[in-house]
């Protein structure tokens, strides 16, 4: 979560249901600093990352593209060298916007002078940041459009995850694996020798 400042609202996990629930219960209160830190906010993702360079890495930074500390770009492409790719979601419009205070609609975000904060999507800006971080940008409507591009970007990603996952779980189960085909081994040795001993001495060919 980030504005002028950005937190870690919740640590990387891949249990859904409670990343749903902190997903939920964001709102613009939350960061007290008014601003657009993408970097600090990129800067900190990463922190939030597995040193493993075998491991995929991507980000989702949902913003309104403007950039007020101007070095976010250059930050995605330091993540980019780093192998994490940043994708951006462009919310807002071109025009401009109040920005809720609450997330209820009822009320507006004022700076110290007692204005009302206008948000503006700068679209080039976000482009922008997502080409240097080699990921995708994509403006965010009232359809589905976005999170089907963004699924179909990060499948690469999901399927290597999978992959990883599923030979997590073979190598968990290995040491079971192996005590069955030890016993089996042990089983038909002593079957062989007790045939060999019973047939010793028959001779099927003189």
């Amino acid at each position: 979560v980030f504005a002028g400042e950005a937190y870690v609202q919740m640590p990387l996990t891949s249990d859904t249901q409670s990343a749903k629930i902190f997903l939920n219960s964001i709102d613009p209160s939350l960061v007290p600093v008014q601003g657009t830190a993408i970097a600090d906010a990129i800067t900190l993702g990463m922190s939030c990352f597995s040193s493993d360079k075998e491991v995929s890495k991507a980000m989702v930074i949902i913003t309104d593209g403007e950039d007020h500390e101007g070095n976010a770009s250059e930050v995605a492409a330091e993540a980019a060298k780093a192998g994490v790719m940043i994708n951006v979601l462009g919310v807002g419009s071109i025009e401009g916007a109040p920005v809720p205070g609450d997330g209820t609609g009822s009320n507006y975000m004022t700076d110290s002078e007692g204005n009302v904060v206008v948000s503006r999507l700068n679209e080039e800006m976000a482009m922008e940041i997502a080409r240097t971080g080699g990921g995708l940008y994509v403006r965010v409507d009232n359809s589905n459009t976005a999170i089907r591009a963004l699924e179909a970007q990060l499948d690469e990603l999901e399927t290597a995850r999978t992959a990883s996952l599923i030979y997590s779980e073979y190598d968990e189960q290995f040491p079971l694996l192996g005590w069955i085909l030890l016993v089996i081994l042990i089983v038909e040795l002593l079957i062989y020798d007790k045939k060999n001993r019973l047939f010793r001495n028959v001779r099927l060919f003189k």
